[in-house]
């Protein structure tokens, strides 16, 4: 087992750098170690890349309040539909795009949310696995999304500055962001 786990974390290294691979090379990046993480020879953890817990964590975090899936969502940051995603997609190249808009997006966590989102590596990894599964957002649905998440949505909660913004003329659900994020 150690040299098939090996030769497959080799695998998923490859294609999360960007090589790509043939069909069977392919075929092993659907091993179930995938979905429940490993350690590397080196010590290296790789997270658990489970789209089903990143479709509930990508609700209940507010990560929907600006993104959405297959139109269930915000509009105010970038749309994470599979059909969008890269083939086959480099997980640490998506982690590294979400750092370079972490000013903006901790701005408008913040605004949005109150705070801003915490997430664990393995909760980072099961998330970007969700936006990359066509099969497992096909089942995303407004059902999914927490009460006090889709209020903040719609603006029926109210914001700790709230009264101040409605002050100088603004609504809860403006950001002065484009729609890239920033």
């Amino acid at each position: 087992m150690k040299h098939r786990t090996s030769a497959f974390a080799i695998t998923i290294l490859a294609v999360l750098a960007g090589h790509v691979v043939d069909a069977q090379e392919a075929a092993q990046v659907s091993d179930p170690l995938s979905r429940s993480g490993f350690v590397l020879e080196n010590g290296l953890a790789i997270p658990a890349f489970d789209p089903a817990k990143g479709r509930k964590l990508f609700a209940s975090k507010g990560c929907v309040v600006c993104h959405s899936v297959n139109g269930v969502g915000g509009e105010d940051a970038p749309e994470f539909s599979a059909e969008y995603m890269e083939e086959p997609m480099n997980a640490f190249d998506f982690a590294a795009r979400m750092w370079r808009g972490a000013p903006a997006m901790i701005a408008m966590q913040e605004e949005e949310l109150g705070e801003q989102i915490e997430l664990t590596g393995e909760e980072l990894a099961a998330i970007i696995a969700f936006v990359h599964d066509g099969e497992e957002q096909a089942k995303f649905s407004q059902a999914d999304i927490p009460h006090d998440i889709e209020e903040l949505m719609h603006g029926d909660a109210g914001h700790g500055d709230a009264p101040e913004a409605e002050e100088h003329g603004e609504t809860a659900g403006e950001t002065g962001h484009d729609s890239s994020g920033n």
